[in-house]
C-alpha cells in the first residue's frame, strides 16, 4: 500500500509479522547471554540456536544427533537465487506483457493478489515505470547472487536448518509477488515513459552502488581461501580485512539494506508495504551479522575492536 492509501493489507501483514519474528530473535540473542548458565542446556534455548545461526555460526553449536538430521549444506543458498531468477524473471515477463501487449495477468496470479491486497483487479490498470523498474533490479540482483555463489563464493561444510532452507524459497516467491501487490495499489496515471522522475534516478544509483559493495565483500571474502594461483587453498575461516570489512565485521549485510532501502527509493519512496520489507532485511541481516561479529570477536584475540558488527560506526 501507499501511505495515503487507506486500511492494512495481508501482504503487510505478513512483512510486520516477519520483521517482528526477527527483531524479538534478536533481542532474544542480545539478552542469552545475561541468562542462568543452566539455561544454555535447555531444549528451547538449543533449538532457538539452531534456527537462527547456519554457516560458521553454527559448526561449535552443541546439539543432539537428533537435530543434525535437519542440516542441509549452506551451499544450497544457491538454489534460492537460482529460484527467484526464474520466478522473479516470469513476472517480469508478465508485467512486460502486460505494457506492450496489454495482456492480463492469469487467473491465479489475479486471485493471489485479490488475496494479498484486498483490491480487486482493474482491467484498465495503468502500467507503472517503478514497478518494472523493482521488478528488473530484483531480476538482476538474484541474478548476480546466483553467478557469485556458482563462480566467487567458496562454501566450507556449513550447514543451514530445514527451516531455513524452506524460508528462504519462500522469501523469494513472496518477495515478487509483493511487487505486484504494491502495483496494484499504486494509483499514479499517465503515460508509461513520463512517469520518470527523480525517485527512479536516485534508487537505480543506489542499487548500482549498493551491489558493488556487495560483490566487493563477496570478492574479499573469497580470496580468503584462494590462493595466487587461483585455487581454493583452505576452507578454513580467516580474518576479513580490507573493503569495507575495515568498518564493520559484513559489509555484504549491510549492502543487502542498501539494496532493499534503493528499491524503495524506486518505489517513490513512501511505499509502506516496502519499506515493510526493508524493515524485516534490517531486522535479519543485524541477527546474521551479529552472530559472525561475536564469532570473530571469540575466535581471534587479535581481532579490530572497533569495527560494528553491521551498520557503521552504529551496530
Amino acid at each position: 500500500m501507499i501511505w495515503s492509501s487507506v486500511g492494512f493489507t495481508l501482504i503487510d501483514a505478513l512483512w510486520g509479522f516477519l520483521s517482528c519474528c526477527f527483531l524479538v530473535a534478536f533481542g532474544a540473542y542480545r539478552i542469552s547471554p545475561q541468562l542462568p548458565r543452566e539455561y544454555e542446556q535447555s531444549r528451547l534455548y538449543v533449538l532457538f540456536q539452531d534456527l537462527i545461526r547456519y554457516g560458521k555460526t553454527k559448526q561449535n553449536l552443541k546439539r543432539d544427533d537428533w537435530l543434525r538430521v535437519f542440516d542441509v549444506p549452506k551451499r544450497w543458498f544457491c538454489h534460492f537465487y537460482a529460484i527467484s531468477v526464474c520466478w522473479n524473471g516470469f513476472l517480469l515477463v508478465l508485467y512486460l506483457s502486460m505494457i506492450f501487449q496489454h495482456q492480463l495477468h492469469p487467473l491465479w496470479l489475479t486471485g493471489v493478489l485479490d488475496i494479498l491486497t484486498g483490491v480487486p483487479s482493474n482491467d484498465s490498470q495503468v502500467p507503472h515505470l517503478s514497478t518494472l523498474l523493482v521488478l528488473l533490479l530484483l531480476w538482476v540482483h538474484s541474478l548476480r547472487r546466483l553467478l557469485e555463489c556458482l563462480f566467487v563464493s567458496v562454501f566450507s561444510d556449513g550447514a543451514m536448518h530445514l527451516v531455513q532452507y524452506v524460508f528462504g524459497v519462500g522469501y523469494y516467491i513472496l518477495l515478487g509477488l509483493t511487487v505486484l501487490c504494491t502495483d496494484r495499489m499504486k494509483r499514479e496515471i499517465g503515460p508509461f515513459l513520463y512517469q520518470l522522475n527523480w525517485c527512479h534516478v536516485v534508487g537505480s544509483a543506489l542499487f548500482v552502488l549498493a551491489s558493488l559493495l556487495q560483490h566487493q565483500s563477496m570478492v574479499l571474502l573469497a580470496r580468503l581461501r584462494i590462493g595466487r594461483s587461483g585455487t581454493v587453498e583452505t576452507l578454513a575461516h580467516r580474518i576479513p580485512k580490507g573493503g569495507w570489512f575495515e568498518l564493520v565485521s559484513c559489509p555484504h549485510y549491510f549492502a543487502e539494506l542498501l539494496i532493499y532501502i534503493s528499491l524503495s527509493l524506486v518505489f517513490g519512496g513512501l511505499c509502506l508495504t516496502w519499506w515493510l520489507v526493508a524493515l524485516y532485511v534490517l531486522f535479519n541481516q543485524a541477527l546474521a551479522a551479529q552472530l559472525c561479529h561475536d564469532l570473530y570477536l571469540s575466535k581471534y584475540e587479535s581481532y579490530p575492536r572497533h569495527r560494528r558488527a553491521f551498520l557503521p560506526f552504529v551496530l
